[in-house]
């Protein structure tokens, strides 16, 4: 989401100025005040005044953000998450070649992100979509993509510090091939996508 302001702070019992940050999961406090809470924990989110007030693992909280900065934090706090198709930019009208995996069943999460949006047809894919489960895959999907019209291809690997390949694996492999990464998305619990694009 990306705000960040610097304001006076009520957090239960203590008072202090604090930068305050909001993140896409995480409401974050610096200074004086240190605290970090997911937004899907947040409850009795409210403007009252000039500060955005909620309550958090059992403590009440004011910002003083000022009337029109309370009213966008809180926008934003109560807008529901971006779907993951949103993230990726899948859709009827902005379709994805989808290659992969090679190994077991398309991820649930992913399969939903891509139902209203995929297409074999390889001229008319604005994206490609690849979900890789070995290195040796990247390569593969690599000499596919240079026969696309489109540049633009999504990565989908697994996540974590035992991945194979790792993220820095995919990075410097798709980097030596003249890709340029430029936005990365969560899939699920054990996948995540990164965006990559040709020059």
């Amino acid at each position: 989401m990306g705000r960040e302001a610097s304001c006076p702070a009520r957090v239960g019992a203590e008072s202090a100025e604090v930068t305050a940050l909001l993140e896409s999961t995480t409401v974050v406090l610096r200074g004086a005040i240190k605290r970090k809470w997911a937004i899907a924990a947040l409850q009795k989110l409210r403007v009252d005044g000039e500060a955005l007030c909620f309550d958090a693992e059992g403590e009440a909280v004011a910002l003083a953000l000022g009337d029109k900065e309370a009213g966008k934090w809180l926008a934003k706090l109560q807008a529901p998450p971006p779907t993951l198709a949103a993230k990726l930019g899948v859709s009827a009208e902005n379709p994805a070649l989808l290659i992969g995996p090679t190994v077991g069943t398309l991820d649930p999460a992913l399969a939903e992100a891509l139902s209203h949006g995929l297409t074999g047809n390889v001229k008319a894919a604005r994206m490609l979509v690849a979900v890789i489960s070995k290195p040796a895959e990247l390569q593969r999907m690599a000499d596919f993509h240079a026969t696309m019209i489109c540049k633009t291809v999504w990565v989908v690997h697994a996540k974590g510090p035992a991945a194979y390949p790792s993220d820095a694996e995919v990075r410097i492999a798709m980097r030596g091939w003249g890709y340029v990464d430029n936005k990365t998305a969560s899939v699920s619990d054990t996948l995540t996508a990164t965006r990559y694009v040709r020059r």
